[in-house]
């Protein structure tokens, strides 16, 4: 029996004020950035050596400040948000220095990781992977990029969540433990980078779960908005 093989499908993010897209590679995910983040998670804040995990491309949905609707998944009960700033690659590399690792970035965008906790949760503590908890079809929307060359120096902007427009988390991304310039080069050190390559750094405290028709809106000063709906 024949099948016919179908191509497999590209995903991309728009590019703020620009007509082509950004075509996603790989996304990776800096677990605990946060210092009171990770408290809340129960873990030891002090600056260990940063960790990453990965969501699969087709994790990526396109956000903005129109309405975008995600799925409540299937096997969860506890369907928590995570606001993050996200890190678009446009140029690869390996061993890439601190003090380079932002000529690396094409540009940033607000994204968010949406994780099924209980599944997260019971997989850490039997020492398992976290597949099933984070990474699944629709799990990280994410806004418009905008360009690094336009931003210029985006090291300090304030970072928000609300929820039926109550605030549920409330930050800065200066306050992430890892920088996006030391968690560029941490991880360039174990796999190579390359162009399309996503990074999502990271949430700050206030982390709670979401409920079919929730509607979720995060901002990050100077990239925008993005608004969620949760159930299609």
């Amino acid at each position: 029996m024949k099948f016919a093989v179908s191509p497999a499908p590209i995903y991309a993010l728009a590019i703020a004020g620009q007509p082509e897209k950004f075509p996603v590679n790989r996304v990776f995910c800096v677990g605990r950035n946060y210092a009171a983040h990770a408290r809340e998670m129960g873990k030891d804040p002090e600056r260990e050596a940063p960790f990453f995990f990965m969501k699969p491309a087709n994790a990526v949905v396109q956000a903005g400040h129109v309405e975008t609707r995600i799925p409540f998944p299937p096997q969860t009960t506890n369907f928590h948000h995570e606001i993050e700033l996200v890190v678009a690659i446009g140029k690869g590399g390996a061993d890439i220095s601190v003090e380079r690792a932002l000529d690396h970035v094409y540009g940033y965008a607000v994204g968010l990781d949406m994780t099924r906790r209980d599944l997260q949760l019971e997989a850490r503590d039997k020492g398992r992977p976290w597949e099933f908890g984070k990474s699944f079809p629709k799990s990280a929307p994410i806004g418009s990029i905008h360009r690094a060359v336009d931003l210029g120096s985006f090291s300090s902007a304030a970072i928000a969540l609300t929820v039926n427009g109550k605030l549920r988390q409330s930050s800065d991304i200066s306050k992430l433990i890892w920088s996006v310039a030391e968690a560029i080069a941490y991880l360039s050190q174990y796999d190579t980078l390359e162009a399309g390559d996503i990074i999502m750094t990271g949430t700050p405290e206030g982390v709670n779960a979401v409920n079919e028709g929730d509607v979720m809106r995060g901002t990050i000063d100077r990239l925008g908005e993005i608004v969620v709906r949760v159930g299609q």
